[in-house]
């Protein structure tokens, strides 16, 4: 929800949107306004610009691509929330790698969201992490039954399902920690670890880090 303004209405959030598509960005923004009534919505097509509004006027919620001209979206967030810690941040991108839940975590990043699914879902991935959720996936357009369809579920495996050691491994692995980090802070092997993913993976009967993330988030290990 967000803050009244002086007429007791709802007052729409402070928006800034950096993506260098120009159909896409239009887009959203468009949708963003029409569809939500969100007025105040801010785009930029380049990244040094972008992160320079940021600094100058935070924005409640950022939207923000990876892969931008005159700087990378990775460096526009960490310096972003090093000075200003509340802004929510929400990546756009269409190339999720297997590391990247890992490193927005680490960062403070509310989440990500595959910008080649229908834009329903986008703005779904929007409002999750504006009501002070978190949001990781990737791959949603495999994951959707329907444009307006409901959040993906990674997994409906109960946490008891799971071991109590397998339990701290899928919360270090999804919190971003590599399996030699993981090893070390549990005085374990390894290899050790990487049978315990392994484990964890096909009990829960997915194949991707943000799938497990999703999974750690949704039954409130996290």
């Amino acid at each position: 929800m967000f803050p009244p303004d002086s007429a007791g209405t709802e007052k729409p959030p402070h928006v800034i949107l950096i993506e260098d598509e120009t159909v896409f960005r239009q887009l959203l923004k468009r949708s963003l306004e029409k569809r939500k009534g969100w007025k105040m919505v801010e785009d930029y097509a380049n990244g040094a610009v972008g992160l320079q509004a940021c600094l100058e006027n935070p924005p409640e919620l950022l939207l923000v691509d990876l892969q931008l001209p005159g700087k990378h979206g990775l460096e526009i967030v960490s310096e972003l929330l090093q000075v200003h810690k509340d802004v929510k941040v929400l990546v756009l991108t269409g190339h999720a790698e297997p590391s990247l839940p890992g490193k927005l975590m680490r960062l403070g990043v509310a989440g990500f969201v595959d910008k080649t699914a229908p834009l329903a879902y986008v703005i779904q991935a929007i409002d999750t992490v504006m009501a002070g959720g978190m949001f990781f996936a990737s791959h949603v357009q495999a994951e959707m039954s329907s444009v307006g369809g409901s959040l993906p579920i990674a997994s409906d495996v109960p946490p008891s399902a799971l071991s109590a050691r397998e339990l701290e491994v899928a919360r270090l692995v999804s919190a971003g920690r590599s399996s030699k980090e993981v090893a070390s802070d549990l005085d374990l092997s390894t290899r050790t670890v990487e049978k315990h993913r392994a484990n964890i993976m096909e009990k829960l009967g997915v194949r991707e880090v943000a799938s497990l993330v999703r999974w750690v988030m949704q039954n409130g290990l996290g």
